[in-house]
């Protein structure tokens, strides 16, 4: 009898075991939390799937040159895939609020999403334009906080590349 409750407790522990007791996160939780301290943070969804820069390392500056303003932050991984993004603007001043993300031109805010940095990349433009919102910008500190969302199609595959719930926290140079 005490063998009989011995396989019954057993065989009862081992059916109740699920694989799936550890679901997959929940890719907006592995993205960085949207600070404003110059933290050094890039994170976004790429077709949902999490795209993280920690590093601290990606380049952003904001500076004025022959009296015009040109911003950028390039940030990338190296996965499969060696996924890099850009979000700048020519001759136009950065500011706090929402600001359109068109085509690379002068007086513009844009975005590429490069491959394996082989151009040309999927860019933003006028007829689907993306948007950079603004949520600090500190010059004394150089400190520059936005969220961020645009879509994209790779040029060479037709591939369309929707970039969601996009924050970066950085330190720029001048």
């Amino acid at each position: 009898m005490k063998n009989l409750l011995v396989l019954l407790f057993v065989s009862f522990t081992l059916s109740c075991c699920n694989k799936d007791d550890n679901p997959p996160a929940d890719p907006l939780s592995q993205l960085p939390p949207a600070t404003q301290i110059g933290a050094g943070t890039f994170g976004c969804l790429v077709n949902g799937v999490p795209y993280v820069d920690n590093s601290g390392d990606f380049n952003c500056f904001y500076q004025l040159v022959n009296g015009e303003y040109y911003f950028g932050i390039t940030a990338s991984i190296n996965n499969q895939e060696n996924l890099q993004i850009d979000i700048g603007s020519l001759k136009s001043q950065l500011i706090e609020g929402e600001i359109l993300l068109k085509e690379r031109e002068n007086g513009n805010f844009y975005a590429f999403l490069s491959f394996d940095c082989i151009c040309p990349p999927g860019k933003t433009n006028s007829v689907q334009p993306g948007s950079l919102n603004v949520s600090k910008f500190d010059i004394q500190n150089n400190i520059v906080s936005a969220t961020f969302e645009f879509t994209v199609t790779d040029p060479n595959t037709g591939a369309v590349y929707n970039i969601t719930n996009g924050r970066f926290d950085s330190t720029f140079t001048q």
